[in-house]
């Protein structure tokens, strides 16, 4: 047996505690109870202030230490007697004697919240300013507190003072166990707060891909399973202000699931793309859009979407650019549907989807903005991979006409629309389009031939199930996310029956490409831009 197996139900006393709050929640009511238990309480300039007008007895810190406050407070719990205090190790001799020859009371309690850094720069303060909101002494007291979880406890988060003042009352003080629980969390403390400094300093510097990265995430929610049910999964959130899933307000239905999760937050993505003065809606399965439209209304835009892949719309993601209305509600729940996001839902809507109880519905307050920048991290084995967001948008003029035919009005038009949805399909991705709604999509394919006749197979099923003789594939354009290596690609899509095509070009066959284009009768713009999505 452990050490810390052995002494995980043994109680240290606490009879010292050091109070020094930047959040005073509770702590008023925290310094009272302790009192009431015979606890001796240490304290600093505001905390001390609080506690004092209150009515509880409080010794400053700079009685304690003999030394004064310094240079505008940076300077006051930075002394042996604090650190001396709260690091001695309680069973060891030396410690003890150095304690007693040079005059260190223990301090068993340490309650600390740093200064409001995260808040500071959130508001955008000015660079001075930013710089003074970064804690010295309370994280060295944290820290210190947490190495010496063994005979003393911290407290860095006013949701836990309840809990310890239970303890506190049962037993005198507090159980092993509980102090390394909040050793932990100390440690997780000072470690998000020293990523956000390390993060802000980036920033202001513009160093996008620092030397040394550090990440931190406060977790949301505990997943019933990952991708499989073998796998083990939690959903966390981070310090990106950016609306979306991660800030998003669950209105009803059951927790969203790990698969939930990723689709939610790829169909909010994609409608984020569209222009919020106009109606768009993507429907999602499995990372991927199975149809998305844009329309005069929210209804007409959801119906648009459905045609594209009514069968693979079942159990999916529906997004939205602006508020579920009723008429909308209506039509969504007519088939079963996993999850609704949008900004905002009427009283009338959340009436509608209140009626299916397993639907979940999530409200963002806003849209995602898709040329913010930021970063997308995946792991390797053994390490990350780290880029920026792809924030590349594509406007008309951008793109180089390369064949002998130019589009119209109205496939410049599909063609634009095309490529923003193919920005978000897993490549190699292939989007057909006509109206401003998807007709066919192929994803994740190992070639660009193969997902060009998936798309147009899809064209074909939908529209025979929406009673039309002719595929929606005829007359209709289509995006490439990449170039086309060779022509084949370009030739099942114009085979299929579309008359225009929007594709990066690059290729060292683009001019074989070019070639069949032309004799097609195929009107082809290049972007010069790609959009790869593993």
């Amino acid at each position: 047996m452990s050490e810390r197996q052995s002494n995980t139900n043994s109680v240290t006393p606490i009879t010292r505690a050091l109070l020094s709050v930047s959040d005073k929640t509770g702590i008023i009511d925290l310094g009272k109870a302790l009192a009431g238990h015979g606890i001796e309480i240490l304290s600093t300039g505001g905390t001390a202030r609080t506690l004092k007008e209150a009515g509880i007895a409080v010794t400053d810190v700079s009685d304690h230490t003999g030394f004064p406050e310094i240079m505008d407070g940076r300077v006051k719990t930075l002394h042996p007697t604090i650190h001396g205090g709260i690091l001695a190790r309680r069973d060891k001799d030396a410690h003890r004697s150095a304690m007693e020859d040079h005059g260190i009371g223990g301090i068993d309690l340490v309650v600390v919240n740093l200064y409001p850094f995260e808040e500071t720069v959130a508001k955008g303060a000015a660079f001075g300013d930013t710089v003074e909101q970064i804690d010295i002494g309370g994280p060295a007291m944290v820290r210190a507190s947490a190495k010496n979880h063994a005979f003393v406890t911290i407290l860095t988060d006013p949701a836990d003072y309840d809990g310890i003042l239970a303890e506190i009352g049962g037993h005198g003080g507090t159980t092993a166990e509980t102090r390394l629980r909040l050793a932990k969390k100390a440690f997780q403390r000072t470690a998000a707060y020293d990523t956000a400094i390390s993060g802000w300093l980036a920033t202001e510097t513009g160093d996008v891909l620092p030397d040394r990265l550090t990440v931190t995430a406060t977790k949301v929610q505990d997943c019933r399973y990952g991708e499989n049910p073998h796998q083990n999964a939690a959903f966390y959130e981070t310090v990106e202000n950016r609306p979306g899933i991660a800030t998003a307000k669950q209105r009803q239905g059951k927790a969203l699931s790990y698969n939930n999760l990723n689709d939610t937050d790829a169909a909010f993505e994609l409608v984020s793309e569209f222009d919020p003065d106009r109606p768009a809606v993507a429907i999602i399965k499995h990372a991927n859009p199975c149809g998305v439209a844009t329309a005069d209304s929210f209804k007409q835009a959801y119906e648009k979407a459905l045609i594209c892949d009514p069968v693979s719309a079942f159990g999916g993601i529906v997004a939205l650019n602006g508020e579920l209305d009723g008429a909308t509600a209506t039509e969504i729940v007519k088939i079963f549907t996993e999850v609704i996001v949008a900004p905002s839902v009427s009283d009338e809507a959340a009436g509608i989807i209140a009626a299916k109880k397993n639907l979940r519905l999530l409200t963002t307050g806003g849209l995602a903005d898709p040329a913010q920048p930021g970063l997308t991290l995946r792991t390797v084995a053994g390490g990350l991979l780290v880029q920026g967001r792809d924030t590349g948008q594509i406007g008309a003029d951008r793109l180089n006409v390369v064949t002998q035919r130019a589009p119209t009005p109205d496939e410049m038009a599909d063609l634009l629309f095309a490529f923003r949805v193919a920005k978000h399909v897993k490549s190699n991705a292939i989007v057909y389009a006509r109206g401003q709604m998807t007709v066919g999509i192929g994803a994740g394919q190992m070639n660009r031939r193969d997902s060009s006749r998936i798309a147009a197979i899809r064209a074909g099923e939908a529209a025979e199930a929406a009673g039309e003789t002719d595929s929606f594939a005829k007359g209709s354009v289509v995006a490439s996310d990449a170039f086309f290596p060779f022509a084949d690609g370009l030739m099942a899509a114009a085979e299929a029956g579309a008359t225009a095509v929007i594709q990066p070009g690059g290729s060292i066959r683009d001019e074989d490409v070019i070639a069949a284009a032309d004799k097609a009768g195929l009107a082809m713009v290049f972007t010069g831009q790609r959009h790869f999505r593993h």
